[in-house]
């Protein structure tokens, strides 16, 4: 299952709108939502957009807008939404498909005097203009984590946990202590939990570059902890953790994290550790609020 794309809200916005009655805009997205997808997984229906905001309203409310823009449905006052004549025809219809939007000549015509550019750009993406900066965004920090992880995996091992350290610290935790590199018993640090050090937390940093952290690695690390009275450890890995490591962590009585090479680098990019900020990009949108309360 899947949340629908914006141009397949179309007939249903126009549904809700069939009885000719005058609504907000965020009571439209609101029961267009509620009408036709409330059967949708909640996994789905929490996804957000890039911005924050509910991807389902976000995408209902831009099939909204295009749908002004064929004149299906107008707004006789600020941020309220009612269907035109047109509207109803096409709701009587029973179908309104992208193609179809892109061939209107109502839309064609309000796209080209607001100088929005080709509409068959519409069409060729099959997303809205928001799912289209999404997906854009995600294919660049996709790229970004995989190169990040190449570049993990090439540090020096004691950089590793440095780097694990700094990360630790902008995720707020308190100090790190790197343990001696003889005898440490399969520990690589010991941070404190809180800034104060009231609590101490035991870390295991592995930097590997291909196989799996395994079942004796967990049972070594866990063995460190318990032996020291210590009951909270972190196991971080530029690699994965076996199904064996896993059920070990999840048995012991040591409250084992677990942070492995997918998890590392996204928490390294939300943090800002090992990236930086290349390009601001501003989006703005009508501020409905602003002009209710005029």
């Amino acid at each position: 299952m899947e949340l629908p794309k914006y141009h397949e809200t179309f007939i249903p916005i126009l549904t809700v709108l069939s009885d000719g009655s005058i609504i907000h805009y965020n009571e439209l997205r609101k029961r267009v939502k509620d009408q036709f997808y409330s059967d949708l997984p909640m996994e789905l229906l929490n996804l957000k957009t890039k911005a924050g905001d509910p991807l389902i309203l976000n995408r209902i409310g831009w099939a909204k807008a295009f749908l002004k823009q064929a004149e299906m449905i107008h707004h006789p006052e600020r941020a309220l939404v009612q269907i035109t004549d047109k509207g109803r025809k096409i709701l009587k219809q029973g179908h309104f498909t992208l193609k179809e939007l892109v061939s209107d000549p109502d839309f064609l015509a309000n796209r080209k005097a607001s100088a929005e550019g080709k509409s068959e750009a519409v069409i060729e993406e099959n997303a809205s203009p928001q799912d289209r900066i999404d997906s854009g965004f995600r294919d660049i920090e996709g790229q970004l984590k995989s190169d990040l992880l190449e570049k993990l995996k090439s540090t020096d091992p004691y950089d590793f946990e440095v780097i694990v350290n700094r990360l630790l610290y902008a995720m707020g935790y308190g100090e790190f202590k790197v343990t001696a590199k003889s005898g440490d018993g399969g520990v690589d640090g010991i941070i404190d939990q809180d800034k104060l050090g009231l609590e101490k937390i035991y870390m295991q940093a592995k930097r590997y570059t291909k196989g799996d952290v395994g079942g004796r690695d967990m049972t070594h690390f866990i063995g460190a902890v318990s032996r020291d009275g210590i009951n909270k450890g972190i196991f971080v890995t530029t690699s994965s953790f076996s199904e064996s490591a896993k059920d070990i962590a999840d048995r012991s009585q040591v409250k084992v994290k677990l942070i492995d090479g997918d998890r590392l680098v996204s928490l390294m990019v939300e943090y800002n550790i090992g990236v930086q900020i290349k390009t601001h990009y501003e989006i703005k949108q009508l501020d409905e609020d602003f002009f209710e309360d005029e």
